[in-house]
């Protein structure tokens, strides 16, 4: 396999780049870490207006139409300007889940207003702390009433629609579309490792809940946490890349024993490895994108090994980045925080490395055993 992005898509990046370092400076997480808004409403709006919460969006929905590809563009650039935006429950959940799962009535009414912004998305599916497990949701719907609660739901607190995972037959799930503001939902903030993400709390009380008619199989909500986790594993990567240039400059302007401490052989292993795991986790990244694009059958394989390499390499180089500052790093003033921050809130946001470490081995066991009945 030979993958890499087109020009129309690199082109994309270089703009994305260059509006978030303008519109998106470190300033502007802190700004959410010092005051009490839940996200950046009008960095949210200029992202909108840009055409990007539509890339994926077919145009016959009032998106854009670049498809998937350009979402996981889209994606690194967010990670890299660590942008305290609802874009992954949004665009990479939500959205995701309508254009998977909905129909023709459901994808005409709610596309259009995710595409511009107007309605954010959100997808609740844990129920308790630990793997996901279809088998054991509680959440109902009995008359097209929704009754149960879910747990740390991203940018649930400020999210118009939820896509809710509710206890299906065949031990799978059923997803369920829920508008937020109407009557029967509680929600409650839940502080987290990163303000710069809200989550909640949500309790569902026979509240109004419109299924998707085609999320009732045994897979349904692995094959939409499948799809988001290419995206996602981009984000980690651009923040961790971000991270590994923090610490690249750090490490040539900062002087010890009159020499850059870049010059030191500890500093320079260090940087070698974060290198490593950043270009690991980056092609791993690249293979989730070619299956999501090409609609692969090992989409689950490569979506497994984005979303590990992309966990292992967000901690490990936002957390050496901190090692290089020396005790600089550790300190409030410095950045090297909100990088560590959003590494560690996005590596459980779809489930920790772990449980995907448990799917990707299931994944490869299954398809051996396939191909040995075959044989």
């Amino acid at each position: 396999m030979n993958f890499e992005f087109s020009d129309e898509l690199i082109q994309l990046r270089d703009q994305a780049r260059r509006f978030l370092t303008d519109r998106c400076p470190p300033a502007v997480p802190r700004r959410i870490l010092d005051t009490s808004e839940p996200y950046a409403a009008d960095l949210w709006r200029a992202i909108a207006e840009m055409g990007w919460t539509g890339a994926a969006i077919p145009e016959e929905y009032g998106g854009v139409g670049l498809g998937r590809l350009a979402v996981c563009v889209l994606a690194e650039e967010i990670g890299r300007a660590v942008a305290p935006v609802p874009f992954s429950s949004s665009v990479y959940l939500a959205t995701e889940a309508i254009m998977l799962f909905g129909s023709e009535q459901q994808k005409q009414s709610w596309l259009p207003k995710l595409a511009a912004g107007e309605v954010i998305g959100t997808f609740a599916f844990a129920e308790r702390p630990g793997p996901f497990d279809a088998t054991r949701l509680t959440a109902s719907v009995a008359a097209g009433r929704l009754t149960g609660t879910k747990l740390a739901v991203p940018d649930g607190d400020i999210a118009d629609l939820a896509v809710v995972a509710t206890h299906g037959s065949g031990g799978g799930a059923w997803l369920h579309l829920v508008d937020l503001k109407g009557a029967g939902v509680t929600r409650e903030t839940v502080v987290t490792f990163d303000p710069t993400r809200s989550h909640a709390k949500i309790e569902f009380s026979a509240a109004q809940a419109e299924p998707l008619p085609g999320s009732t199989g045994a897979r349904t909500v692995r094959t939409l946490l499948d799809y988001a986790a290419v995206p996602m594993a981009f984000e980690q990567v651009g923040g961790a890349q971000a991270a590994l240039d923090m610490a690249n400059a750090y490490a040539k302007e900062r002087f010890a024993f009159g020499r850059p401490i870049g010059s030191f052989q500890g500093i320079k292993h260090k940087l070698a490895d974060m290198y490593i795991q950043v270009e690991l986790a980056r092609s791993n990244a690249y293979y989730g994108a070619w299956a999501v694009h090409s609609n692969a059958a090992e989409l689950p394989i490569a979506a497994s090994v984005a979303r590990i390499a992309a966990c292992e390499a967000g901690w490990f180089v936002t957390k050496e980045n901190i090692q290089t500052h020396g005790g600089m790093g550790f300190t409030w003033q410095m950045d090297c925080h909100l990088y560590y921050r959003r590494a560690k809130l996005l590596a459980l946001s779809l489930g920790g490395a772990r449980e995907w470490k448990h799917r990707l081995v299931n994944e490869l066991r299954a398809r051996n055993t396939t191909d040995l009945e075959a044989a």
